[in-house]
């Protein structure tokens, strides 16, 4: 009975006189917000997951944990996800995805901006992404190296092989057509080095609680600075040994 109030509520309030178009749109109202509630309780989820995984890791990490802070329940899970495992693989897609819309690899450049610029900018993504206590694809990484579940090697194959790629191109414009592949390869590997150095000393930070040692994370953008100087500089001087 009082499905058919609301639906004749409608009728009054939208001033509709046939009733099967206001069940229709009435219908198509319910729907569309249960649809919009799935859809915020998916992405709920999704957030609370990451955080969670990037805290704890996947081994300490338990559903009942990610439901109790998502404020739903193992139903959710189930309904979006099927499981612990592909809520994991979710979670850091997720992660990732939203990491890359905030700090985007190719930034505001003019379209005749120079490989090299273009390389700055990248650059400064990833340094961004790891500094932000809020951006936890890296933090999960670091865990699943930590304690290896091999869940996640087919998706990170899948999204961070792109703009692997597109970093190797970049590197090899900046080097010249004269560099060897091995040349290509070991920048590449410098610069996430020094990327990912970020991530060890945010880990050791918060291990030793101390004050007694300088704090750098609080200069990121000094160090992105650092970075891309010494990266530049150590790529023009193997593009001049190559061209001699």
């Amino acid at each position: 009975m009082a499905y058919y109030l609301l639906i004749l509520k409608y009728a009054f309030e939208l001033s509709i006189s046939n009733p099967l178009t206001c069940l229709l749109y009435f219908q198509l109202v319910r729907m569309t917000d249960l649809k919009t509630k799935s859809e915020k309780t998916r992405n709920r989820l999704l957030k609370t997951a990451s955080r969670i995984f990037a805290e704890k890791g996947f081994q300490e990490t338990t559903i009942a944990e990610i439901c109790e802070q998502a404020e739903t329940n193992i139903a959710s899970v189930n309904y979006h996800f099927r499981d612990k495992e592909t809520l994991y693989l979710e979670s850091w897609r997720f992660a990732f995805n939203q990491e890359l819309k905030l700090y985007p690899p190719e930034g505001v450049l003019a379209t005749d901006a120079t490989p090299e610029q273009r390389l700055a900018i990248r650059i400064r993504s990833i340094i961004n992404r790891v500094a932000d206590d809020k951006s936890y694809s890296f933090a999960i990484i670091n865990k699943e190296m930590a304690q290896p579940t091999r869940l996640l090697s087919d998706i990170l194959e899948k999204e961070i092989n792109p703009q692997r790629l597109q970093m190797l191109d970049l590197l090899r414009e900046c080097l010249g057509h004269r560099a060897s592949d091995k040349q290509i390869h070991f920048c590449h590997t410098s610069i996430m080095g020094q990327c990912f150095q970020l991530l060890r000393l945010k880990h050791m930070q918060k291990a030793r609680h101390s004050h007694n040692h300088p704090n750098y994370l609080s200069e990121i953008q000094d160090f992105a600075d650092h970075v891309v100087l010494f990266s530049l500089a150590g790529i023009q001087a193997i593009r001049s040994q190559t061209l001699n």
